[in-house]
């Protein structure tokens, strides 16, 4: 899987940005080639989001998703099995780093990953200084957990080892 750079980001941003139009599509042709990493973000465990941080994890995720094709790269096709082990391991790692700040906490995730920059990509759309607020403090772990989860599938990642 090559690497995916800030560049491939910003101009797959810039893409579902320029028209509603745009975003429609990409949506549409990501639930038909991942329809079960796109059920995932309409899981009961996203009931408890905003409403406004339901549709940003979802447009994020398509930032992600699009990166890759923009980068040339076939994003993997997630499965179920897949999504499980990698939500439940990146849970893991997330606790055994309480009590740090949010950005210190999530040092952890970036230790030899292969796809840092859109990984820095989701810690800096979750910064507690964004204006918008459109992420809660209470949601902001679950938010990086679930999209970090979205991406350790796209990128093929082999499965984490069940301990740590």
């Amino acid at each position: 899987m090559p690497f995916i750079s800030e560049q491939a980001i910003e101009e797959a941003a810039l893409e579902l940005n320029a028209s509603e139009a745009a975003y429609e599509a990409a949506l549409a042709a990501f639930q038909e080639q991942q329809p079960i990493l796109f059920s995932y973000f309409f899981t009961e465990n996203f009931q408890a989001f905003t409403e406004q941080e339901k549709d940003y994890i979802l447009y994020l995720a398509l930032v992600i998703w699009q990166a890759f094709r923009r980068a040339g790269a076939q994003p993997a096709r997630a499965s179920e099995q897949q999504i499980g082990a990698w939500e439940e391991y990146n849970w893991s790692l997330m606790e055994q780093n309480r009590p740090r700040s949010f950005h210190q906490r999530l040092d952890v995730f970036f230790q030899a990953y292969p796809q840092e920059d859109l990984l820095a990509f989701i810690e800096d759309a979750l910064a507690e200084d964004d204006e918008e607020d459109i992420v809660t403090p209470e949601g902001r772990e679950a938010i990086f957990i679930s999209l970090k989860t979205a991406l350790d599938c796209l990128a093929g990642l082999p499965l984490p080892e069940q301990e740590i």
